[in-house]
């Protein structure tokens, strides 16, 4: 076994991680980076697909709102490191932001990868240095981190250690969850890891799958135990996906872990009144087919007459046979039986982690003196739209300070 020996180890090289590392070494502190796969940051490119969503613009208050639960827990650290911080931290590094129409907050180059590389080159400058495809699996008798690598089992011994191992969806990425029982077996109590912004399971029927699915469902409003929600959503082979039912991703997660199933509505045609469409639907049907009829009628899609028809074939009503008010009414509240939960591999984030009692002020773990817990793996969830990664910027900021307290006072 080969054996090494550093000031500070981080583990994970994600945002929350690359974070901690840079106050670090801001502060004098000789830092090295470990994280399982080949190469940094791959979650965080990943979410820069369609777009890099940094934070969000909306008022700090309305802001913490958005992380539930967790929010009392986030607040100090957010404060210290808030979405304008973040923003002024993106143009000291050349990347410069813009607000969009939603108030999400992105890069102008839109990408994740110039953010990455230009904060690469500055963590280079600053003696940051990296050692990939290390995964770690737990610490020795003699308090040494263990890593398994290429060449064999590494041994390295740290005076304080972040770790910032993310949480459980896109495993492929490096997020796998595979710390949890290492903590476990160290006596850290951990919530389970669940979905979160997450789609679900419906038992559509097998002409409606065949015949919609990848079909988008576009200017429709999601409600679910009295919240309400617009936006988009996409039919899948298994069920509903998309940013509205995200948004409604943890109430319908919790229900159906207590119950078994949800059923969530969706209002079709969310800016026409009721009366309106009853008077719309009155008009006579002639000889028209009655998908044609509701597309003239109602400005129906074909997925969202598709819906109405499984909403029938549930109920054993068909649509043909009603009243134009019910139809109506129908219409703009579409009862969809969720049945099961996506896949956590398939989610955008998790929920769960490391519980925040565990923890010191300074996100120092407490049944572990020296070792320091940042991003995603602590237990908090938050919708998209920015939350999610100004989260684990800032509670990387905390660790690394926290850390650096440790170490220099």
């Amino acid at each position: 076994m080969s054996s090494a020996t550093v000031d500070v180890a981080i583990i994970g090289a994600g945002p929350a991680g690359l974070m901690a590392a840079e106050v670090l070494a801001q502060g004098g502190v000789e830092v090295t980076v470990y994280d399982a796969m080949p190469s940094v940051g791959r979650k965080f490119l990943m979410a820069g697909r369609g777009g890099l969503n940094l934070t969000h613009s909306e008022p700090l208050t309305a802001f913490l709102a958005r992380y539930r639960e967790a929010a009392p827990k986030l607040a100090t650290c957010i404060e210290a490191f808030p979405p304008e911080r973040l923003r002024a931290w993106c143009e000291e590094l050349g990347q410069p932001t813009f607000v969009g129409s939603s108030g999400r907050i992105f890069p102008k180059a839109l990408k994740a990868s110039p953010l990455l590389r230009a904060w690469l080159r500055k963590l280079d400058t600053m003696g940051v240095s990296f050692s990939l495809r290390h995964r770690w699996t737990g610490c020795d008798d003699s308090g040494r981190l263990r890593f398994q690598t290429p060449a064999g089992e590494s041994a390295v011994e740290a005076r304080a250690t972040v770790l910032a191992l993310g949480g459980a969806s896109w495993p492929r990425l490096g997020s796998d969850g595979g710390w949890v029982e290492t903590l476990h077996a160290s006596g850290v109590k951990v919530s389970a890891l669940k979905p979160a912004n997450c789609g679900f399971e419906v038992g559509w029927s097998d002409i409606f799958r065949e015949r919609f699915e990848g079909a988008p469902l576009k200017g429709i409003a999601l409600s679910f135990a009295g919240r309400s929600v617009r936006g988009e959503a996409m039919i899948t082979r298994e069920g509903i996906e998309g940013g509205a039912v995200y948004a409604l991703s943890a109430e319908l997660r919790d229900a159906i872990l207590a119950s078994g199933q949800a059923t969530l509505h969706i209002a079709l045609r969310p800016d026409v009144a009721s009366d309106d469409l009853v008077t719309r639907l009155s008009a006579p049907r002639g000889k028209q087919t009655l998908s044609n009829w509701l597309r003239k009628a109602a400005a129906l899609s074909p997925v969202a007459i598709g819906l109405l028809q499984e909403a029938a074939i549930n109920s054993r009503t068909p649509l043909a046979s009603l009243p134009v008010e019910k139809l109506a009414a129908l219409i703009n509240a579409v009862p969809i039986q969720l049945t099961g939960i996506a896949w956590i591999a398939r989610a955008i984030s998790s929920a769960g982690g490391v519980a925040f009692d565990e923890l010191d002020a300074d996100f120092m773990l407490r049944r572990l003196p020296g070792v320091f817990a940042a991003g995603e793996m602590l237990d908090w969830e938050a919708p998209t739209g920015g939350y999610l990664l100004q989260a684990c910027f800032a509670t990387g900021v905390a660790a690394g300070r926290g850390a650096l307290k440790c170490l220099v006072g």
